[in-house]
């Protein structure tokens, strides 16, 4: 295939722009024929929706027109993308091929655009923040909050994220930073560890248990945790997997009377009723009515850290971010973490999903 030169054409009603300056590129090749970009993302649309007919509707234009782009593409290129043979349309061993190009060159035109439109003085900027739901509790307000009055120009898009949904929107560059955790991380995620947060038993109760003779509360033994009504997080959340972990560990057969996928939910049936339940230390503490029991041995802890793609452009908008974590984190009682620094790709192998 002959190198492509490339030319601009500007149309702000195309439907699926690169972005807000509304920007086609056509390749033109030497043998006279060029590739548009919507060409491009009309393919991409098809094999994505395995369809000409779901795939029209998505992009809202007519299934001929949509036919007609891709066959325009496929004699631009010189040979078949697509296997329209069966009921489902599936690309071609070429396809197959150009997909995964098309998809890198995408990606790579949108993180250009950005970087032209980046302003220095940070008067004005985007970012794409990816959280999973554990930090939307006790973090994510305090740090927007702390990046509006330092920056009031810069918009945020804040995106309430299962652990490898926020991973695969990094490594397609539909984010440009997550806050997580570390460990289990896909293979070109960049991990800055930023500080350990414990797991505790809580409760809603005014007299959470006995106490010693000291006067402090003595603790749960693993082994009698068993005896307690238990309120906990759904099964898809990875902080479920830990408790149940720690449970399997200690031989306890828990009395799980209520199960939520809502921590917020959670946290006000617990303090409505006499449910005990698992919360992270930070979330427990911004609820006066919540109460902490100790148990021995501990419940599970693990890193909080600042994701994002490891070879990928960050924004000044970014880059303002990841300051502020780091200078919130710092200003608060939170426990560093062991080893500090950047890792990239897959460390200790952890739980997935929904923290």
């Amino acid at each position: 295939m002959d190198s492509p030169c490339i030319s601009w054409i500007y149309s702000v009603k195309d439907l699926m722009d690169l972005g807000p300056i509304g920007v086609l590129y056509r390749w033109s090749y030497a043998g006279g024929m060029s590739v548009e970009l919507r060409q491009v993302r009309y393919f991409m649309a098809v094999v994505e929706h395995a369809g000409f007919t779901r795939a029209a509707e998505a992009l809202r234009i007519s299934q001929p027109t949509l036919s007609q782009q891709v066959r325009q593409l496929e004699r631009s290129l010189g040979t078949q993308l697509l296997d329209r043979g069966g009921r489902i349309v599936r690309p071609t061993d070429a396809g197959r091929a150009y997909l995964e190009h098309a998809r890198r060159a995408l990606r790579d035109l949108a993180a250009g655009e950005r970087a032209i439109h980046d302003v220095r003085d940070l008067s004005r900027g985007h970012l794409r923040l990816g959280v999973t739901p554990t930090f939307t509790a006790y973090l994510v307000g305090p740090l927007v909050a702390a990046l509006r009055a330092s920056h009031p120009g810069i918009t945020v898009a804040v995106r309430e994220l299962t652990q490898d949904r926020l991973e695969a929107e990094l490594l397609a560059d539909d984010c440009d930073l997550g806050i997580a955790f570390q460990g289990g991380q896909l293979p070109g995620i960049a991990v800055e560890p930023l500080f350990t947060e414990s797991l505790s038993l809580v409760t809603g109760d005014a007299e959470p248990g006995s106490e010693a003779a000291d006067g402090t509360v003595r603790p749960w033994a693993a082994k009698d945790l068993g005896r307690l009504q238990l309120a906990l997080l759904s099964q898809d959340f990875a902080t479920r997997g830990r408790i149940d972990d720690y449970f399997a560990e200690h031989q306890v057969r828990p009395r799980i009377a209520l199960e939520a996928n809502s921590l917020q939910t959670l946290i006000d049936i617990v303090q409505r009723t006499g449910l005990t339940t698992v919360l992270p230390d930070p979330v427990t503490h911004g609820h006066p009515r919540l109460t902490p029991l100790p148990v021995d041995p501990p419940l599970p802890t693990r890193t909080a850290a600042l994701l994002s793609r490891a070879d990928g452009y960050r924004s000044t908008a970014a880059a303002a971010f990841a300051r502020l974590v780091r200078e919130h984190v710092e200003a608060r009682p939170f426990e560093p973490p062991e080893g500090h620094g950047t890792a990239v790709g897959p460390d200790s192998r952890g739980a997935r999903g929904t923290p």
